[in-house]
């Protein structure tokens, strides 16, 4: 079998004018041209692929088969020739990123500014959503890559691991908590918190931990960021939970106590996920290459 791309081109105009004389136009082909070409289609196989009647022709079942993988095959061609021509003009394009707070605030900044930095002319429109929301955003192609917490369903999206995330809580000194080495995220729901904006996916997701157990979260005052938590907590305003790697890049003394957090979803890890790595263009898979790194 050795069909080449003007020959596919040539069958798909046929069948979706169906007749041979208007599918040969569209391909600006001749009509004893576009005929030679359907038969050889046909004799290399022995199949028929188009019913033959007074009124046009029409595709047997082994066309309506050949139409499918066509339409499938050229997509394929466009999207190829879609990233070779983005090589050519100088990778040039916008991503959609969609990220939880953790990633936006903890790993992404360096990596995004690093890479940038080295595609001058691609662009990062990045947005802070929870992990579910980010998943629908991706199944509904609202988005090209998203960095999300494994707590979430991906099972009809792909996934590459980006980092371990764990999240700990944080404790005033003198707090009755402090002398406690590991707790259960309901054991501390009887005592205040400083919590992120309430806007903020993590937040978000806190609040939906606590509803899970039955008790609302008592947060009395929100900072902005992580170093906003740590530092409204050292000062004894209440208890925190923030990624681990937030403590690690604590410069300041430590004038308060990090607790393990006893909890399946505390113990956490970051995905990149998209709907499919394969169809991403060429500037966004250069992003999700910088990020797997």
């Amino acid at each position: 079998m050795h069909f080449d791309l003007v020959d596919l081109r040539l069958y798909l105009n046929v069948v979706q004018a169906g007749n041979i004389t208007a599918g040969a136009s569209l391909s600006h082909l001749s009509l004893p041209a576009a005929s030679a070409r359907i038969r050889a289609m046909e004799a290399s196989l022995g199949v028929a692929f188009l019913h033959r009647s007074r009124r046009g022709v029409s595709p047997t079942p082994a066309g309506q088969a050949l139409a499918h993988h066509t339409r499938l095959l050229l997509q394929h061609v466009e999207h190829m020739n879609h990233d070779l021509a983005e090589y050519a003009l100088g990778f040039k394009g916008r991503i959609r990123l969609l990220c939880n707070t953790s990633a936006l605030t903890e790993y992404l900044p360096e990596l995004l500014a690093d890479f940038v930095r080295q595609h001058p002319t691609i662009s990062v429109d990045q947005q802070e959503l929870t992990s579910l929301r980010i998943t629908h955003a991706l199944r509904q192609d609202a988005a090209d890559i998203g960095v999300i917490s494994n707590a979430v369903d991906t099972r009809d999206l792909q996934t590459r691991p980006f980092r371990d995330d764990p999240l700990v809580l944080v404790v005033p000194l003198g707090h009755p908590l402090a002398n406690r080495p590991d707790l259960s995220f309901s054991d501390t729901l009887s005592h205040d918190y400083v919590g992120l904006s309430a806007s903020s996916a993590l937040a978000v997701y806190l609040e939906e931990q606590a509803l899970h157990v039955g008790v609302r979260m008592q947060v009395r005052i929100r900072a902005e960021g992580f170093d906003g938590v740590l530092r409204m907590v050292a000062r004894g305003a209440g208890l925190g939970v923030v990624p681990k790697a937030t403590i690690e890049r604590w410069q300041a003394p430590r004038t308060f106590k990090v607790v393990n957090l006893c909890e399946p979803w505390a113990d956490r890890k970051l995905l990149l996920c998209a709907r499919s790595f394969e169809q991403l263009p060429a500037y966004a898979v250069a992003l999700l290459e910088a990020l797997s790194l």
